[in-house]
């Protein structure tokens, strides 16, 4: 798995979520009870940026129709989206947040 610096720690805000792009893929960084989360940037129900919902009780919830995903899982709290989206592994070096976008072989 390879990690990729995407930001530096002190550059995210308690629960507003950073969007990135890593290699190619649309992600959404969030910092939300003491932890980081990475999740894929494309709601699941539409082709929406999650990174312009809100984020509560480690949920962000997509803007234009309501539904929302756990950062933990990825999976959808109810409709309209009822497929999860992929959440992406996260380390953090020092001030440095690193995220892998890349699946084992």
């Amino acid at each position: 798995m390879a990690f990729v610096k995407v930001c530096a720690l002190s550059e995210l805000e308690e629960d507003t979520p950073k969007r990135v792009e890593l290699d190619g893929t649309p992600v959404s960084v969030v910092k939300t009870e003491g932890e980081v989360y990475a999740i894929n940037d494309i709601c699941s129900h539409a082709n929406v940026s999650l990174s312009e919902g809100e984020v509560e009780d480690c949920m962000i919830e997509c803007w234009l129709h309501g539904s929302s995903f756990d950062l933990r899982t990825g999976k959808p709290s109810g409709l309209p989206a009822t497929r999860p989206v992929p959440v992406y592994p996260v380390q953090i070096e020092g001030d440095d947040v690193l995220v892998s976008v890349t699946q084992e072989s």
